[in-house]
C-alpha cells in the first residue's frame, strides 16, 4: 500500500501554466529569439534555474541571469501570490489522504517564493509534510535521483510512495526512479495528454476521479 503521496505543484495543484509559461514566452517573444513549439514542456521540469540557462546557452538570449530572473519574477509573483487558483478536486482528495494518515508532499522545479505564498493563500501550505523545490536538493526533475532523494527524505522506499504530475518528461522519470506515477491533465499539455496517459501507471483529467485507493 502507498504511503506517501508527491504532488507537483504547476499545472497539478495549481492552475498556473498559463502564468508559468507567459513569464518564459514573454522574454522570448522580448528578445526575438527563435525556439520550438514544445519549449515550455522542456523548461518546465528545469525549474527557473534551468530555464535560465536553457534561455540563454540554447535559445541564445541576450540577458544575463539577473535580468531574466528579473523579468520572470516580475511578470509571475504577483499572479501565484494573489491569483492563481487550485485545480478540480484537489482540495478533496488532500484532505482524504490527510484522513487516511498519508503523508502528503509537494516536489516542484518552481522556487519557494512562487510556491509558498500561493499555497498558504490557498489555505493548504500546512496540509503538507514537506514543500519542496527542486533547489532544495540541487537537482532537476528530469533526474531519478530527485525521486529518489524525495523518498529517501521522507523515509520510505521509493515503491511506496505515488507522484502527481502533468508533464510527460517528470512522469517517465519518476516512473523509471521506482516510483509509482499518475498523470493529471493539464490544458497546457493537452497536445501529450495521450503519451502521458501511455507513461503512467495512472490518468485522470482531474484528481475528482482518482479512485480510493491508488
Amino acid at each position: 500500500m502507498h504511503t506517501a503521496y508527491i504532488f507537483d505543484f504547476d499545472g497539478t495543484l495549481v492552475d498556473s501554466m498559463p502564468s508559468w509559461a507567459e513569464k518564459v514566452l514573454n522574454i522570448l517573444r522580448g528578445c526575438g529569439v527563435d525556439y520550438p513549439a514544445d519549449v515550455i514542456h522542456t523548461v518546465t521540469p528545469l525549474g527557473d534555474r534551468g530555464t535560465v540557462e536553457y534561455m540563454r546557452d540554447v535559445l541564445g538570449v541576450p540577458l544575463s541571469p539577473e535580468e531574466i530572473f528579473r523579468q520572470m519574477d516580475e511578470s509571475a509573483l504577483p499572479k501565484y501570490r494573489d491569483e492563481i487558483g487550485i485545480k478540480d478536486g484537489v482540495r478533496e482528495y488532500l484532505a482524504y489522504l490527510r484522513d487516511r494518515g498519508c503523508t502528503l508532499h509537494v516536489l516542484t522545479a518552481s522556487p519557494h517564493k512562487m510556491v509558498d505564498p500561493c499555497l498558504k493563500r490557498l489555505g493548504i501550505f500546512g496540509w503538507f509534510d514537506n514543500v519542496w523545490s527542486t533547489d532544495d536538493f540541487g537537482m532537476v526533475k528530469s533526474d531519478t535521483a530527485n525521486y529518489r532523494a524525495a523518498a529517501e527524505r521522507i523515509g520510505v522506499d521509493v515503491s511506496e510512495a505515488v507522484f502527481f504530475d502533468d508533464n510527460l518528461t517528470a512522469i517517465r522519470t519518476a516512473r523509471a526512479a521506482g516510483m509509482y506515477a499518475v498523470g493529471v491533465y493539464d490544458a497546457s499539455s493537452d497536445a501529450l495528454a495521450e503519451e502521458i496517459r501511455a507513461a503512467a501507471d495512472y490518468y485522470v483529467y482531474s484528481m475528482a476521479e482518482l479512485p480510493e485507493t491508488i
